[in-house]
């Protein structure tokens, strides 16, 4: 039976001046050397509040302040990549009970009481565990020199299937909660398809301006909502060289329906979606249907090698291998990989982000069953 381990986190009142926070914490499962590294997030940066020691029955004690909603990030320095983020409001009194998995890495939410910011974070941390404990022997399987090419398929068929129900929960969660305070941070892990969730960032915002305008994280998703660039809007051109050093444009695809794929040779879900993506070229292609990919490698062999071995088979393949810092990807605010923009043969945009069945089915909306498999 896994072990639990429990933290609680008291806010008091504290006059006028800033709430004073405690937080009383009990860590099991974990390596009595662990430190826990406490930041808060302050504008753009993260800074450090506080290293934290164990004693020799796993308990630690945090005191801080706040006064207004802050959120905390609690590092744990022998759990790689686990950080659980908890927004704190002055005369919180909160509960929270934590899980760590050994086997995937994961810090799971157990419970948590006392407040609705902290509550929502168990939910949203809840549904990323689940989709971790599905996808793990999913890739694992994908991985496999002797997966079959229609296996690989298979796999990458369900791998989207999980990604859009996660999608799904989180939408439904972060709707719900619209005027937590926690919504304005949580709703970041939809950036990379913002144009597709546009209408969750315009509801949280619409329900957070008025009480909490001068919050970072409200006025970070006032900006992802001014800076839309959704369906039904012109695609800017985006102008890069090939393998080659050939210039390519996008707006030389012009009278075709394009898909613009951001993708990366080092990015293990682009590399599953890739056969998807090939079949679909090549039932598609001979009815005006163009591929258009942009990497965001920084080597130009892995970029050609990765193209060579997925079997990539269309001429537009661009990147300036400049990573993420790639001006086709800021164009069109690409801060994660995969991800597409499937452009109409009159320049504007149709949808972001189909991947799998679901863009299956919307280019066979646009061109009828077409041949083959």
């Amino acid at each position: 039976m896994k072990k639990i381990f429990i933290l609680l986190l008291i806010c008091m009142l504290s006059g006028t001046t800033a709430e004073a926070q405690t937080v009383l914490g009990k860590l099991t499962n974990v390596p009595k050397n662990t430190r826990i590294g406490v930041a808060k997030v302050v504008g753009n940066k993260t800074v450090p509040v506080d290293t934290l020691e164990l004693d020799n029955f796993r308990r630690f004690k945090l005191q801080t302040a706040c006064d207004k909603p802050t959120l905390f990030l609690l590092a744990f320095s022998s759990i790689n990549q686990s950080t659980i983020h908890l927004m704190l409001s002055p005369n919180d009194m909160v509960s929270i009970e934590l899980d760590y998995d050994i086997n995937s890495g994961f810090m799971k939410v157990v419970s948590a009481s006392g407040s609705r910011d902290v509550e929502l974070y168990r939910h949203f941390n809840n549904t990323l565990s689940n989709f971790a404990s599905q996808v793990q022997p999913i890739e694992n399987e994908f991985k496999r020199p002797n997966t079959s090419e229609a296996r690989k398929q298979e796999l990458s068929n369900r791998y989207m299937q999980l990604q859009t129900a996660q999608n799904d929960t989180i939408r439904k969660i972060l709707y719900s909660n619209a005027d937590a305070v926690m919504s304005a941070f949580l709703v970041t892990y939809f950036d990379n398809n913002a144009e597709d969730f546009i209408d969750v960032y315009d509801t949280i915002y619409n329900a957070l301006k008025d009480k909490y305008a001068d919050n970072q994280f409200v006025q970070y998703v006032a900006s992802k909502v001014k800076a839309s660039l959704g369906p039904g809007r012109p695609a800017p051109d985006i102008i890069m060289n090939d393998p080659a050093g050939k210039e390519r444009r996008l707006s030389d695809l012009r009278g075709k329906v394009v898909l613009i794929d951001f993708w990366a040779s080092w990015c293990r879900p682009c590399r599953m979606e890739n056969p998807n993506v090939v079949r679909l070229f090549n039932k598609y292609h001979d009815k005006g249907f163009e591929i258009f990919s942009v990497s965001l490698d920084r080597k130009h062999e892995d970029w050609v090698r990765a193209i060579r071995q997925d079997g990539l088979v269309w001429e537009n393949h661009v990147s300036d291998l400049n990573g993420w810092t790639s001006s086709g990807g800021a164009t069109y605010g690409i801060t994660s990989v995969p991800s597409t923009v499937l452009v109409g043969a009159d320049g504007k945009i149709i949808a972001r982000n189909l991947r799998g069945d679901a863009l299956a089915k919307k280019l066979e909306d646009l061109f009828g069953s077409g041949n083959g498999n």
